[in-house]
């Protein structure tokens, strides 16, 4: 997935976001198989639990047995059918979510190779704030930002400006 290039930008940020709300001696259960970040907070000190690469649209049983204290998925809600079902099914009182935005400039991503590589979901902010709400979360925090490419070109120069990334922080209302 990051043969070519390294989020570099989006990690930062997402790090730091996940300093100021979770603390290290917290358990992490990150939603999606072992990756590049969650090698990251491993090296920042958090000890993280990842999921084996099962379908989470049909089968959400490690959430419910595993334990942990913090919930996270980034850059995963847009990739299930069913995130509703997956947020229901949290069994911890804390949550870090981060999704990219619907861009009205790009048409929704579909890698023609890889069926799991796909967005289902384009987001907007206010849809990730609903599905929340809907399913007992309250938001405490949340950030909005950018993350250009080193292109030249009228969508570059969108994606310069353009939010492309949300992440919240929510807990159990």
């Amino acid at each position: 997935m990051y043969e070519k290039t390294f989020p570099n930008k989006r990690f930062k940020h997402t790090l730091d976001f996940l300093k100021k709300h979770v603390s290290t001696s917290e358990t992490i259960f990150d939603l999606g198989v072992p990756n590049p970040f969650s090698k990251i907070m491993e090296e920042n000190g958090y000890q993280v639990k990842n999921t084996k690469g099962e379908d989470l649209d049909k089968d959400q049983t490690a959430l419910q047995t595993e334990s942990y204290t913090v919930f996270t998925a980034f850059e995963i809600f847009e990739h299930l059918l069913n995130p509703y079902t997956v947020l229901e099914n949290v069994k911890c009182d804390k949550l870090v979510i981060s999704i990219p935005l619907r861009l009205w400039f790009s048409p929704a991503y579909r890698s023609k190779t890889d069926m799991w590589d796909r967005h289902y979901h384009e987001f907007e902010d206010w849809q990730l704030d609903w599905l929340l709400e809907k399913t007992g979360w309250k938001i405490t925090a949340r950030e909005k930002f950018t993350h250009p490419v080193k292109k030249i070109g009228f969508r570059p120069l969108l994606r310069y400006l353009t939010p492309r990334y949300y992440i919240v922080f929510a807990e159990k209302a």
